[in-house]
């Protein structure tokens, strides 16, 4: 396990550049002309990332981006 150490604005800004990051994943995932190897690879870095901004986010902001089956 590896640890990091952040300041408040570090922390906020990390924050941000992960929510961003989710926002464009969602949008790329509603695409209907994406292939779907490329959507499962997307899906699988959505999760990776969605697990980082877990540990960041209220409770609130984490079921905004929440994946739906």
């Amino acid at each position: 396990m590896l640890g990091m150490l952040l300041n408040d604005h570090e922390c906020h800004e990390l924050n941000f550049m992960l929510r961003k990051e989710l926002d464009e994943m969602l949008f790329d995932l509603q695409d209907n002309q994406l292939d779907p190897t490329l959507k499962m690879a997307i899906r699988s870095r959505y999760k990776m990332v969605f697990r980082l901004f877990s540990r960041f986010a209220t409770p609130k902001e984490l079921s905004r981006y929440t994946l739906v089956k």
